[in-house]
């Protein structure tokens, strides 16, 4: 893992390069500690939603050259906002390398 979050945050407004650096600083603040990084990913995933379903879905285009705008947008800067849940089988495989690692570690040759 890098130190910093890779993103080019100079393209960004200045307001959402506070945001960022803000999240990311709040990510290093958890590290280590999986519960309150879980609650940061809640909220951010709470956020996400609740922009989308609130503010983002009333601005959708109702025009064919807004439509043209906003796909060209995601085209060129990338695909739709998403935020992907880990699933339960990746965590448990995580924790079976971790086991089987330890195991390893621990036993005699």
């Amino acid at each position: 893992m890098g130190d910093h979050v890779a993103l080019d945050l100079e393209k960004l407004p200045p307001e959402l390069q506070r945001l960022a650096r803000s999240i990311e600083q709040a990510g290093r603040d958890r590290q280590g500690d999986e519960i309150a990084l879980l609650e940061l990913l809640r909220l951010l995933e709470l956020l996400h939603g609740y922009i989308r379903d609130e503010w983002f879905q009333e601005t959708l285009p109702t025009n064919r050259q807004r439509l043209y705008a906003l796909l060209r947008d995601i085209e060129l800067n990338g695909g739709w906002p998403y935020i992907q849940r880990m699933r339960l089988g990746t965590l448990l495989a995580f924790l079976e390398e971790d086991e089987a690692a330890s195991d390893n570690a621990t036993s005699p040759d």
